[in-house]
């Protein structure tokens, strides 16, 4: 007969076996970008790219040798990631930290002022960053926008504006613009950009809405974004697609979920939750792979062209490009 403590130790090995091989057999449909192309001599920017996807995606290019800018709000945490990635990748391609806060037009303007100075060309731009706060915290930008629509949508729609040129000397180049398929819930009020009827509700009630209106429009208006980029740099030698990385153990919805919402999640991050590197193959795909140049105003996710769902409208499209002009410009909340 088999012992009992046999019998305890098993049941619990065999349902991690069962977890683990479950796992494996999800992670058949996330796509891994196999292109290992030597990347040295191109310059590539991240926004974000300390933690969680921008780190990933920084590694696999500086492994590729490529050089790397990590645009980072915290200076510290971009140093930290670099001299971690080196530790692992002594023959690396080279990677440099940068200050860049999307919260600041002032920070931005910066930035890029560094760019002009240091930097020729930027062969890929990849706009990561981004932010998911609670309605009810009612965080804005140093200019006074909601968060979300400030940081996710005219911190890049600003930075990415402003170079341009750089992106232009190196053409054949690529804009990567990350979004997520909560696009498809999004919506775009211009009578209320800044989301003051829902915050004010949220702030009232003590609670937000589980789905969180703020993140989900400003990836509406990523998408928005770099369909009419696409548009307007046609045949300019600058490709620009939109991709969705998956649903990934990130850092990124720190603000919103507490220690016990990991005990709930965990059957759900078992099964469906990619890793931050899982994450990433669709991005370092649309940033290096050569089947994909030529190709723009497209949507990737797992490394493929993905349909949205979502019934876009041309007329949005350039309302949202002439009102982010404005709101750029004129440097003050609706």
């Amino acid at each position: 007969m088999v012992s009992s403590s046999v019998m305890y130790a098993a049941v619990p090995i065999s349902v991690l076996v069962a977890i683990g091989l479950i796992r494996k057999w999800r992670a058949r449909n996330w796509a891994k970008c196999v292109s290992n192309t030597c990347l040295r001599g191109k310059t590539f920017l991240i926004t974000g790219a300390n933690s969680g996807i921008g780190l990933e995606t920084a590694k696999a290019l500086a492994k590729r040798k490529g050089r790397v800018i990590f645009a980072c709000r915290d200076i510290g945490k971009a140093k930290e990631a670099i001299a971690k990635i080196r530790k692992e990748q002594p023959n690396g391609g080279e990677m440099i930290p940068m200050q860049l806060d999307l919260a600041s037009f002032e920070s931005i303007e910066n930035f890029v002022e560094v760019m002009k100075a240091g930097f020729h060309k930027i062969d890929v731009l990849i706009n990561n960053a981004g932010v998911v706060v609670p309605l009810k915290e009612d965080q804005k930008t140093k200019e006074g926008f909601e968060i979300h629509f400030g940081v996710n949508h005219l911190g890049h729609f600003y930075l990415t504006n402003l170079l341009m040129e750089h992106l232009k000397r190196a053409t054949p180049s690529r804009i990567v613009v990350l979004s997520s398929t909560l696009h498809e819930r999004g919506n775009i009020d211009f009578d209320d950009l800044n989301l003051r009827k829902q915050i004010e509700q949220a702030k009232k009630s003590g609670t937000s809405p589980r789905h969180n209106p703020g993140y989900s429009n400003s990836k509406l208006m990523n998408a928005y974004f770099a369909r009419a980029l696409a548009s307007n740099l046609r045949n300019s030698g600058v490709d620009v697609n939109l991709c969705c990385p998956g649903f990934c153990a990130t850092n990124l919805f720190r603000h919103s979920v507490k220690w016990y919402h990991y005990i709930l999640m965990a059957p759900i991050m078992l099964f469906f939750m990619k890793t931050a590197k899982q994450g990433s193959e669709t991005v370092v795909f649309l940033a290096t792979d050569h089947t994909v140049e030529g190709k723009t105003g497209k949507f990737y996710r797992n490394c493929e062209e993905y349909l949205s769902k979502y019934p876009f409208d041309k007329d949005v499209e350039t309302k949202l490009w002439n009102v982010s002009e404005e709101l750029v410009k004129a440097r003050k909340p609706l």
